[in-house]
């Protein structure tokens, strides 16, 4: 039903899918730096996480890394768990699921203990096929596992693209159900891997909560979606217990 939908008004969403990218605002990736250590009370082996994703997790909408995803989730581990926590940043702008494996092929990777992924909303703006879109995520996902031995993995959904208010209606209303459609995929996916978590960002269809570009997370969903992360990621230490 949605591809006829877009056949049917495809005359209209591209022209304000070409409006939408000549007017919108862009803003930089967070400044500061994409790896470190977050200091714990005791003195014991670090947790070691990996942060990867497009402008979400590259920190679009914040100014420093400080108050983006991956720094925070690891100063929120640190304080939890008592434990030293190592992060790592690898995140551009503008990338798909699968430009984010070409991306991921050139990095040097340390070891992680847990992945964090946030990908997909570039995925559904390209109109990448939801087959394709899910096996390069599987591909993705395999690969940084056998490259840095993680063994948890934390899984952000996309966002609530049905609200995005920098889109018009119809682009709008159509974005937000190929997101959804994608979203479903992956939730699905993600619980059939008993070491894997999803996190939903269906508590993020707040628009006077965004960025000011009208596209990005805002300083409080930063907060609360690294509050969220890092609650699973304690979740799946509990669960792996002594092997990390």
């Amino acid at each position: 039903m949605l591809t006829l939908y877009k056949v049917l008004l495809s005359p209209v969403l591209l022209l304000q899918a070409r409006w939408l990218r000549r007017t919108a605002l862009r803003l930089p990736e967070a400044a500061g730096p994409r790896s470190g250590i977050e200091a714990g009370a005791a003195q014991s082996p670090p947790l070691r996480i990996l942060v990867v994703g497009d402008s979400s997790a590259a920190g679009v909408g914040v100014d420093e890394q400080s108050e983006a995803l991956a720094q925070p989730v690891a100063r929120l581990l640190a304080m939890r768990t008592g434990r030293p926590v190592a992060w790592q940043l690898v995140a551009k702008s503008g990338i798909n699921t699968s430009e984010a494996l070409d991306l991921l092929s050139h990095a040097e990777l340390g070891s992680a203990d847990f992945l964090v992924t946030a990908l997909g909303t570039n995925d559904v703006t390209s109109q990448r096929a939801p087959a394709r879109f899910l096996a390069d995520y599987v591909r993705l996902v395999e690969d940084l596992r056998r490259r840095t031995g993680a063994l948890g993995l934390v899984v952000t959904g996309l966002p609530p693209l049905r609200i995005l208010p920098a889109a018009p209606h119809p682009l709008r209303w159509y974005l937000g159900r190929y997101a959804a459609r994608l979203d479903r995929l992956l939730e699905t996916w993600v619980g059939l891997d008993a070491s894997a978590r999803y996190v939903s960002l269906e508590w993020a269809a707040k628009p006077n909560e965004m960025a000011r570009d009208r596209f990005h997370p805002g300083h409080g969903q930063y907060r609360f979606w690294a509050e969220l992360v890092a609650e699973r990621i304690v979740a799946l230490l509990a669960r792996e217990g002594e092997r990390i």
